[in-house]
């Protein structure tokens, strides 16, 4: 996977993300940190103490908070090359 996807089963903006990168055909991993209190942690970390979704954390351990797609593809494409 390309990267971690952290997510809640309410969060409408996850929602919407995952369908675009599923149509983008981008394969991810999705963590719901309601189901995984040590993943809430690393959400924390990358949002200044906040739980905010989405956050997607990437192989190099960078992280994006609710980015759009175009943005997503832009990380993808820098870290492959």
């Amino acid at each position: 996977m390309s990267f971690t996807m952290y997510t809640t089963p309410w969060c409408g903006y996850c929602h919407r993300l995952k369908s675009q990168l599923d149509r983008e055909g981008i394969g991810f991993e999705i963590v719901d940190i309601e189901a995984h209190p040590d993943a809430a942690a690393i959400v924390e970390q990358a949002n200044g103490g906040n739980q905010t979704v989405p956050t997607l954390v990437y192989a190099d351990g960078s992280a994006q908070t609710n980015p759009s797609v175009a943005q997503v593809k832009e990380k993808l494409a820098s870290l492959a090359g």
